[in-house]
């Protein structure tokens, strides 16, 4: 049984699965349209293991979905509304100043 998460944490976990590059462009290919594991690792030029656990992360994050297609599975974006979001935050990221760069937790506490 599926159920809504609360805001807060459908935000975290959408903030999980940005903050890696491999998975913002799953997600970034994934919105242009459902693609094939094998086909997705040749586009974006990783392995199919390090695609595959990725996968798995954007899965229990509730951001994609595997269709099962035979003997293949598909993925896509758990809903269609994701594909707006991230078009949303795309061109959000555009009024960054870029002079600035977002450094790691640990070296200054920021993202």
């Amino acid at each position: 049984m599926l159920t809504v998460a609360p805001e807060v944490e459908v935000l975290a976990r959408f903030g999980r699965a940005l903050a890696d590059p491999i998975r913002c462009r799953i997600l970034l290919a994934l919105r242009t349209a459902p693609a094939h594991p094998a086909d997705l690792a040749d586009e974006l030029g990783v392995s199919r293991t390090r695609l595959s656990n990725h996968l798995a992360c954007l899965r229990d994050c509730g951001l994609v979905v595997a269709v099962p297609e035979g003997r293949r599975t598909r993925y896509e974006l758990a809903d269609e509304r994701l594909g707006h979001a991230l078009d949303d935050l795309r061109n959000a990221v555009v009024a960054v100043e870029t002079d600035r760069t977002c450094v790691a937790p640990d070296e200054k506490g920021c993202c």
